[in-house]
């Protein structure tokens, strides 16, 4: 009875209303953890229903299929995401202490988020054959690779040296480094968040050497 009074309510206003908005970014919220379990390939509407506390209908309603709902998910959870090191790089005042504590930053966020980051991949993958969230993931990239690049530009200013690889290098001989550990990691290896942190402190350094 709530949910079909709910989506009446709903129906009465135009989908552009804040209303709506909101009630899509309370969704796709809700159902992230299981997306991220589920994957791109295993999901569909039904099966997010089936695997959280709203109805098919519910979400059918307010998504026109799953790359609609696994794209507004995904765009939420790196709102956060992009910012992830930005007080890590406000605070540093030298180039050790953001080297150890941006290292140590990665390897916490591998063991605590890694369904939340299979899931990002998962996105990115499936757009080089999905058109329709490709310019999402695009968009979400670009703002990934804004976020390292403050890491490494800070690093470099409190070194006294220049990045030798531009933004988009750095982010990917980084991203890279991640997303290898995070597959050992999902694998079982108890000791990839570890290894990441290790590898990521030498990245700093090679992208910026100090002589």
């Amino acid at each position: 009875m709530t949910e079909v009074s709910e989506r009446s309510d709903d129906r009465a206003s135009p989908p552009q209303t804040a209303k709506f908005a909101e009630r899509r970014a309370e969704l796709a919220t809700a159902t992230l953890q299981t997306l991220a379990e589920l994957g791109y390939a295993r999901t569909s509407l039904r099966e997010i229903a089936q695997n959280s506390p709203f109805s098919h209908g519910v979400l059918h309603y307010y998504f026109s299929d799953k790359v609609d709902l696994i794209t507004q998910a995904v765009r939420q959870y790196e709102e956060v995401c992009v910012t992830r090191y930005d007080e890590l790089v406000a605070a540093a005042t030298a180039a050790d202490g953001l080297e150890h504590d941006f290292a140590a930053a990665m390897a916490a966020t591998l063991s605590s988020d890694a369904p939340m980051h299979r899931l990002w991949y998962d996105l990115r993958n499936q757009s080089l054959f999905e058109p329709s969230f490709r310019a999402d993931v695009i968009d979400i990239d670009a703002r990934r690779e804004a976020m390292i690049w403050r890491v490494v530009s800070r690093y470099g200013e409190l070194a006294g040296t220049d990045p030798v690889l531009p933004p988009a290098a750095a982010y990917a001989v980084l991203d890279g480094l991640f997303q290898q550990a995070l597959l050992r990691h999902l694998a079982g290896d108890a000791e990839a968040a570890r290894a990441l942190r290790d590898a990521a402190v030498e990245a700093l350094r090679l992208l910026v050497p100090r002589g």
